[in-house]
């Protein structure tokens, strides 16, 4: 299968420095200060990267991300830099080509944790609670249904792991003793804050946000600022209020669709993943700009 000009599973750009390719972005040095990310339209399911790109999805996550962070600024700074674009030494015709996916932003030290706000049960957290009444040792009522909304969001938080690794849920406790009691006090805090804002402001747009996922790090003076990406559909799990019931999982705004066409094939999960048929991604696709649409206007 061969990408549009649409699609980028790479960003090949040979006049800056890769540093690293993750899941979704490519992130390139730029000086000692700034780092260039560039999103993909890579898509992983199952912790496997799938040879089939989404349709324009990397642009899209981009603009969703920069919304929440200037929405959020008010609570948290984000790794968004005032140095633009056209001012990184790039060659010009990769400039244009990663203009709509990139962004320019400042050197931080990230956190090796991963914040995780859940405001209804679902996935390994309705998996534990069937088990113990409990998510990531925190209790919880009796008698609640798959896709219930939690009495309070809850703070889960995780390792990170490796590509291809499964990222690890730890309690509260653990991540002080790996950060700290202060930073993982403060992490903790305005994750929460966070949630519940962009929670509120999806609702009166008809998307429930069910829980998402925060990436923290710290600048040069220890202060904390928001990195990696902001409540995209890659990073959360959007339902429509239209169709929202307890009692199923809920159809949500990501890749639901194509881990459900994954689930069907005779395939164990492990790299290198099937190619995709090109109108489930671009279903896929659909649902990621819908999303957008619905949250920016």
């Amino acid at each position: 299968m061969h990408p549009s000009p649409k699609t980028m599973l790479k960003a090949n750009l040979s006049s800056l420095k890769l540093l690293h390719s993750g899941k979704v972005r490519d992130m390139y040095e730029i000086d000692d200060s700034h780092l260039l990310i560039v999103t993909t339209d890579r898509l992983s399911a199952f912790d496997v990267i799938l040879p089939s790109p989404v349709p324009g999805k990397g642009e899209i996550l981009n603009q969703v991300s920069d919304f929440w962070f200037k929405r959020m600024a008010h609570i948290i700074p984000s790794q968004t830099s005032t140095l633009s674009l056209d001012e990184v030494t790039l060659d010009q015709d990769e400039r244009e080509r990663v203009r709509s996916r990139a962004i320019v932003v400042k050197r931080l030290k990230p956190l090796p944790i991963e914040a995780i706000v859940r405001g209804y049960l679902i996935g390994s957290g309705w998996n534990e609670y069937q088990k113990s009444a409990s998510v990531c040792g925190i209790s919880l009522p009796e008698g609640l249904k798959l896709a219930d909304q939690l009495p309070e969001p809850i703070f889960t938080p995780s390792t990170k792991a490796d590509i291809g690794a499964h990222d690890e849920n730890i309690n509260f406790e653990r991540m002080c003793e790996i950060i700290g009691v202060d930073l993982a006090s403060q992490v903790r805090d305005v994750s929460l804050q966070l949630y519940k804002e962009a929670a509120a402001y999806a609702l009166e747009r008809g998307i429930i946000i069910a829980d998402t996922k925060f990436e923290f790090g710290l600048d040069d003076a220890g202060k904390l600022v928001q990195i990696d990406e902001s409540l995209t559909p890659d990073s959360s799990r959007f339902w429509d209020v239209e169709t929202y019931q307890t009692g199923i999982s809920p159809p949500s705004f990501d890749k639901q669709i194509i881990r459900d066409w994954l689930e069907t094939l005779d395939w164990d999960k492990t790299a290198p993943g099937p190619e995709v048929p090109q109108e489930i991604m671009q279903k896929t696709a659909d649902k990621y700009r819908e999303v957008l649409t619905r949250l920016t206007q």
